[in-house]
């Protein structure tokens, strides 16, 4: 099949981004570096601030909900969310936090993880419900992606990520 010089163009740029993600992620500078066009995907809201993570071998954009307001609306009213975007909600202290789906139109996984950025337990959640969905032990950090995101990645508990520190936006 030929491609024409445009897609090739693309192609390129997709690849050298992720690479200086992954270069960014790797050296410690994620929040710093990575910070950028979270406008690009349409969907994003435009009162947050985003961040690049490492999740295994996946490089994810999310948005982080830093304050209790934000972390009280979430991703309600969303109708969708992009392949590898998703939410990081930032907790004052670790402790053992729930969260539910009460106004969120679609169905999501939450990672809940430790302050190292280590997943402690991983949930499905329901669209428009009430059910609460907790953490296994002191979390500090919770992530919130599509439904069955991290089961299709292969990540489970005890996975680190990177790019989750002490430089992380306090919207």
């Amino acid at each position: 099949m030929l491609l024409s010089k445009r897609s090739v163009d693309h192609r390129f740029l997709y690849r050298f981004r992720h690479v200086a993600l992954l270069t960014c992620l790797s050296l410690g500078l994620a929040p710093s570096c990575l910070a950028g066009d979270a406008m690009s995907a349409g969907i994003l809201s435009k009162d947050m601030a985003t961040i690049h993570l490492l999740v295994g071998r996946q490089v994810i954009e999310v948005e982080v909900a830093a304050t209790a307001g934000k972390r009280s609306r979430g991703l309600m009213h969303r109708q969708s969310m992009m392949p590898d975007h998703g939410m990081l909600f930032v907790f004052p202290n670790a402790e053992k936090f729930c969260m539910w789906m009460r106004n969120t139109m679609i169905p999501l996984s939450v990672a809940f993880l430790d302050e190292e950025g280590r997943i402690l337990n991983i949930e499905e959640m329901l669209p428009q419900s009430d059910t609460p969905h907790c953490a296994a032990k002191n979390a500090r950090y919770a992530l919130e992606m599509n439904s069955g995101w991290f089961k299709r990645q292969c990540v489970g508990v005890g996975l680190k990520l990177k790019g989750i520190g002490g430089n992380l936006p306090v919207n």
